[in-house]
């Protein structure tokens, strides 16, 4: 006959061996789910570096046609002139925004004044870049559609923008090469590309970019 003291004995023993299982048990799916969690955790924070990338290139290239739409060098008796050493300090602030990502070795900077040329059509009277990557413009270098009426403006097929006489667009084409933080080896570089266009916001000297500064030119 069974002792109840013998029978306390075998429920303890057994509430340990269980529990002993239990811990296995956890352990091992653990080991199972770490390397998984880990994984998960860091694909988000690739995401999310290269969403926020996506964004500041995008933000930087508004400001950029902005800032380039808002110079006004001149006096009250001229018209107000775009000078080199104006394009130079809207790249300036472009540097300053984009830091951190190493743009300048990184990325470009293609800046276009669009206008209207004397036959009517759109032409690219003048055009600087900043940035070390070697990438040229998508719709042509500086004196595309200096005459004739065939060259249709800048911007996708079918939706390109087009200067009116006597004024001028800043056409702002960026492009970036993302390098990922973590899975560089799966997914490589990222080209990022953002465009945008801005109308200067006043009359301007259409003539050409004028002297002081050194040009920063698209070579």
């Amino acid at each position: 006959m069974t002792r109840p003291t013998d029978f306390r004995r075998r429920i303890r023993r057994a509430v340990r061996d269980f529990a002993r299982g239990t811990r296995g048990a956890v352990m091992l799916e653990m080991a199972f789910a770490i390397p998984f969690l880990i994984l998960v955790g860091f694909g988000g924070l690739e995401i999310a570096n290269l969403t926020l990338a996506h964004t500041r290139v995008s933000q930087l290239g508004l400001n950029t046609a902005d800032n380039a739409a808002r110079i006004a060098a001149g006096s009250n008796l001229t018209q107000p002139q775009i000078r080199e050493v104006d394009i130079n300090e809207v790249f300036a602030g472009a540097a300053k925004q984009i830091a951190g990502l190493n743009f300048e070795n990184s990325g470009r900077i293609i800046l276009s004044s669009l206008q209207r040329n004397d036959d009517g059509g759109q032409t690219i009277k003048w055009q600087r870049c900043f940035g070390n990557l070697e990438v040229a413009s998508a719709y042509g270098e500086e004196g595309t559609g200096a005459t004739g009426t065939d060259f249709p403006g800048m911007g996708p097929v079918g939706r390109e923008v087009k200067a009116v006489a006597g004024t001028a667009i800043m056409f702002v084409e960026i492009t970036y090469e993302y390098e990922p933080l973590l899975f560089g080896a799966w997914l490589g570089p990222r080209t990022i590309r953002s465009t945008a266009a801005y109308n200067v916001r006043e009359a301007r000297d259409l003539s050409g970019v004028k002297p002081p500064g050194t040009p920063s030119l698209c070579d």
